[in-house]
Order: C-alpha cells, then sequence, then structure tokens
C-alpha cells in the first residue's frame, strides 16, 4: 500500500501536483479532489467511517493557500475526496507548523476509501471516508 513518493500516490489516482515541492491536494479528471492528510490526524467516525481533521492555520505557504481553495470547491461542491496517507514520525514537527517537507516521510494511496468534506469554517475541516 505505501508508496515511495507523494507524485506517485497522487498519480494512482489520476492526479498530477502542480508542485512536488509544497502541493497537497489536486483535482483529477474524473472531479475527485485527492488530498495527502497525516495519518496522525486520523479518528474514528460514525458508522465505520474514517475521519481526517485538521486546522489551516497549522501551516503556511503556497501549498497552504491551494488547499484552502481545493477543499474550499471540494466543500460547497460536495464533491468526491481521494484519500493519500502521509505518515512520519516527526509528529511534533509537523504540528508546530514547521516546514513538513524537510522530513521524512511515507505517503499510501487509500483506494478503498471515497469520502466528503464534511465540515469546514475559517480553520478547522473535517473529511470523512467510507469504503467504497
Amino acid at each position: 500500500m505505501a508508496t515511495k513518493g507523494i507524485s506517485e500516490a497522487f498519480a494512482k489516482y489520476g492526479a498530477r501536483l502542480k508542485n512536488v515541492n509544497w502541493s497537497v491536494s489536486a483535482w483529477n479528471p474524473a472531479g475527485e479532489l485527492v488530498l495527502s492528510l497525516w495519518a496522525h490526524h486520523y479518528r474514528k467516525g460514525d458508522n465505520g467511517s474514517a475521519e481526517y481533521f485538521g486546522k489551516l492555520s497549522r501551516w503556511a505557504g503556497p501549498g497552504n493557500n491551494e488547499f484552502r481553495v481545493n477543499i474550499s470547491d471540494a466543500f460547497e461542491r460536495h464533491s468526491p475526496v481521494r484519500l493519500v496517507v502521509v505518515q512520519t514520525e516527526n509528529i511534533d514537527h509537523v504540528e508546530s507548523g514547521e516546514d513538513a517537507s524537510r522530513v521524512k516521510k511515507d505517503f499510501a494511496a487509500r483506494e478503498d476509501l471515497v469520502g466528503e468534506v464534511v465540515e469546514l469554517d475559517d480553520d478547522n475541516y473535517v473529511v470523512r471516508f467510507s469504503r467504497r
């Protein structure tokens, strides 16, 4: 399930990153938003769903700007969301808002899950996934 890099994981959904150095979201030709979400932001949701949550203010930069636009569009359109789980041992580094591009990460495309952005405000988001 794990892949060698973020580009390879996104390619499993037919999505291409705008910039491999900072992009963490992209649309595929099917109109699905592909998101790279941290494994440590997982929680069990209702009815066996998997939820990933986060704060938009936790980090900054062009990747965050692109993520904000994409997740807002997906929320408003109720677009399907596809998941790339990113895992690191440097959770404190990530959570402090420091540059996560410099930490070792593993990426896994979860092709068995399809989600939707179910909560979004100025700072918080929740994406809920269930098995196809």
